[in-house]
């Protein structure tokens, strides 16, 4: 694929962010202009390494055909690469800007040499897609009759409905908040991911002849009974939208804040003002700490920066990863390597130091006499491994500290879905709490209710939400063939 001595010839290079002195004094996106000689020339090094590891379950989650776009766009033709990307992916623009790129981890030239440049090319690809006209409404032909709901907009929302409307299903996807995307319009900020591109490809989905309701709360405003009664069948995609908690002494102290609070607030008053109304929490002038690190710590980092913080620190409870795979870590495993993404750049841009400070635990949260956070005290941790290897941290005598603070965010990850829809719903649940499901069917306890997405398998990426999407949507399909 490519050309065949392209990785011999050519070195990595990605496309680099816009300044990042220019980019903080704004909430657009990161990302610079898309060259096109540039992504040829990275095209060119996707090797014809006989076994894509690239698509293998390492690598990315929904199979994309990649070794064939890298191969089209080398050559320069970007609407068949872009036909190739549609075949498994239903929405690259959003996981261009967003995806880690699992398939980098797992790309085999990353044996000896830096991997692909793939998730580039294929932000480069959709963008170009929408440019240039190629990506438009493509309704279904034909009805089948049969009605299928869908709770939350999400990525696994999105991606089911779109492929249940182009088997012919009707749908309708219930969003209980005011704008729809879910995580991508509130969970991701504007620079990662501009919601002006969400609402493009929500309208197509309009288009296409998707029915969107929004604020509306299933299992609270519409009963799941009603659902049950008008559809075919359901599918929840609500997401793991419960956030993991640090209760320690001091947690109920004015400027301690669940980091999505914070991300989800903020995106709502740039939209809805661009700020204007102050309906948000500014760390303006505020010194920060963010606690876990992350893409969510990330975000939090560079949102403060952009209200104007004094100072921002992130903890980590863990070490600092090595600069280079570890022993234990091989190819074509996820590499557990340490990155510097956009917001420690600019932490670092902005006040000369990285904000990142590892293996620290979070003692106690300390405040005035009126309630208001003023500090927060850790202590070291030491991480040695046991004769089984498992990690065990000791705490280091002697190393408790005291930081000052005005704003604290907890951007520990999530430890699963709310529970008030399957508690009205009658449906079991595994033992993490996630909605389960029939192995292989995405089917519930309750026939014809399905779950997919984070609800399903817990926190995790964007793609794997597309992923679970596309599998349920299948599954609702045959399983509305059977049963009508």
């Amino acid at each position: 694929m490519g050309k065949i001595t392209g990785f011999k010839e050519y070195k990595r290079q990605t496309q680099a962010y816009r300044d990042v002195k220019i980019r903080l004094t704004d909430f657009n996106e990161i990302y610079s202009h898309h060259d096109d000689s540039h992504l040829k020339i990275q095209g060119a090094r996707c090797m014809d390494c006989g076994i894509p590891f690239c698509q293998s379950t390492t690598g990315c989650p929904v199979d994309n055909l990649i070794p064939e776009w890298n191969d089209l766009v080398y050559h320069g033709r970007w609407k068949e690469a872009l036909e190739r990307l549609h075949k498994t992916n239903n929405f690259p623009e959003f996981t261009g800007r967003v995806c880690p790129a699992p398939c980098e981890g797992a790309c085999c030239l990353g044996v000896t040499d830096p991997a692909v440049t793939i998730k580039n090319i294929e932000h480069a690809i959709a963008d170009k897609g929408f440019a240039e006209g190629w990506i438009k409404p493509c309704p279904p032909i034909d009805r089948s009759g049969n009605k299928v709901a869908i709770v939350g907009s999400g990525p696994a929302g999105l991606a089911a409905a779109a492929e249940l409307n182009s088997f012919g299903h009707s749908v309708t996807i219930y969003e209980r908040a005011d704008r729809f995307g879910g995580l991508l319009m509130y969970g991701i900020p504007n620079m990662k991911l501009d919601k002006g591109l969400v609402d493009r490809r929500i309208n197509i989905l309009k288009e296409e002849g998707i029915e969107f309701i929004a604020n509306t709360n299933i299992g609270k405003d519409i009963s799941i009974e009603i659902l049950q009664n008008d559809f075919d069948a359901i599918l929840f995609a609500t997401g793991a939208s419960k956030p993991r908690d640090l209760q320690v002494e001091g947690r109920d102290l004015q400027g301690v804040h669940l980091a999505m609070d914070f991300l989800t607030k903020n995106t709502k008053s740039l939209l809805d003002s661009n700020l204007s109304d102050r309906n948000y929490i500014s760390a303006k002038n505020k010194n920060v700490i963010v606690i876990g690190g992350g893409d969510t710590g990330t975000d939090c980092i560079g949102t403060s920066i952009r209200h104007g913080c004094q100072s921002v620190t992130n903890f980590e409870l863990l070490p600092e990863p090595p600069a280079e795979r570890a022993g234990g870590n091989p190819w074509p495993e996820w590499p557990l390597i340490v990155r510097t993404d956009y917001g420690h750049e600019e932490a670092q841009s902005r006040q000369g130091n990285d904000p990142r400070s590892y293996c620290l635990l979070t003692k106690k949260f300390i405040g005035d006499a009126q309630g208001n956070l003023t500090g927060v005290q850790t202590i070291s941790l030491d991480w040695q491994q046991d004769s089984d290897g498992k990690w065990i941290m000791t705490e280091k005598p002697g190393s408790e500290k005291t930081w000052e603070a005005d704003l604290v965010f907890l951007a520990m990850g999530f430890v699963g879905p709310e529970h008030y829809l399957s508690t009205a719903a009658d449906i079991a649940l595994d033992a993490r709490s996630n909605y389960k499901t029939t192995p292989g069917n995405y089917q519930t306890s309750q026939q014809g209710i399905f779950a997919a997405g984070d609800c399903r398998r817990g926190q995790s990426l964007v793609v794997w939400g597309i992923q679970e999407g596309r599998e349920a949507a299948d599954a609702i399909d045959k399983y509305l063939g059977e049963t009508n």
